[in-house]
């Protein structure tokens, strides 16, 4: 059986590494979180306490501290006397997250090209290649099939880091969770469509023997589909502000049911990466 770039929520943490022993809180952290990166709880969606408690069979007190550092990551907001929801960003929320993204990745994409041995060259282009296969294969495809690629995808950009030798600039990248609020505006704004060749033609500036390329390839990479972005969340900041919205993803109440894919065949699948 092939290998799955499948990352199991409350048991590996964003770059797929196994986690230590959690607290109960830390479990509601992770399984919130993964909740929310799925689009199950999507943005603007009301999170409820007592529901949340419900579904995931704990106290109130670690869903209090879970959605305390959820607050903390950015990932959601409460208003007092009116609840906590799924953060609904700004224009400037969106583009500083871009600036920040780009600003660490561009320089861990010069440090790649000055390290990289052929080990990790090959290792770059594979998984460029793969990840463009399963990108290809996600345009019908149900929420657990995306969150696994997007889980490898973050594992690929956290590898090219750890390849420039640089941990405190791989750890400042998942940190400041910028591949985290990536993946929850492309699932937001419903972006699956890549351009063919997107990650091998990075892993390939990469590999090469220019840094002024790599760097140039890293901020278009990054840069791409920022305005198809903005434009598909613009209208979710014009209204009151805290109306839960009621539209394809879920109902917006934590709990809901999530319309599921009526193709069987795609509700169904789960990424297996390509020889």
């Amino acid at each position: 059986m092939k290998a799955q770039p499948q990352v199991m929520p409350g048991r590996r943490n964003s770059a797929g590494r196994f986690r230590p022993a959690e607290s109960l809180s830390e479990r509601a952290y992770h399984l919130i979180r993964d909740k929310i990166l799925r689009g199950r709880y999507p943005v603007g969606a009301a999170l409820s306490r007592r529901q949340l408690a419900k579904e995931l069979r704990m106290s109130f007190l670690p869903i209090s501290e879970a959605l305390q550092h959820l607050e903390i990551d950015g990932l959601v907001e409460s208003k007092p006397r009116v609840g906590t929801r799924v953060r609904v960003p700004t224009r400037e929320d969106i583009v500083e997250r871009y600036v920040l993204r780009e600003a660490l990745e561009t320089q861990a994409a010069r440090l790649c090209v000055e390290s990289v041995d052929e080990g990790g060259r090959e290792d770059l282009r594979r998984t460029g290649r793969q990840l463009d296969q399963l990108y290809a294969s996600s345009a019908e495809a149900d929420e657990d099939f995306l969150y696994s690629v997007h889980s490898y995808h973050m594992t690929f950009h956290l590898r090219i880091a750890e390849i420039g030798g640089n941990m405190l600039l791989r750890d400042a990248i998942e940190r400041e969770q910028v591949l985290i609020f990536n993946w929850l505006f492309d699932t937001a704004a419903h972006q699956r469509s890549l351009p063919p060749q997107f990650h091998s033609e990075l892993a390939a500036a990469l590999t090469g023997q220019s840094i002024e390329a790599a760097d140039r390839a890293m901020r278009a990479h990054i840069r791409y589909g920022l305005e198809h972005v903005l434009d598909a969340l613009r209208p979710l900041g014009n209204g009151d502000g805290w109306r839960v919205p009621r539209n394809s993803g879920a109902r917006g109440v934590a709990g809901s049911k999530v319309r599921r894919n009526s193709r069987t065949a795609a509700a169904q699948r789960s990424p297996v990466l390509p020889p």
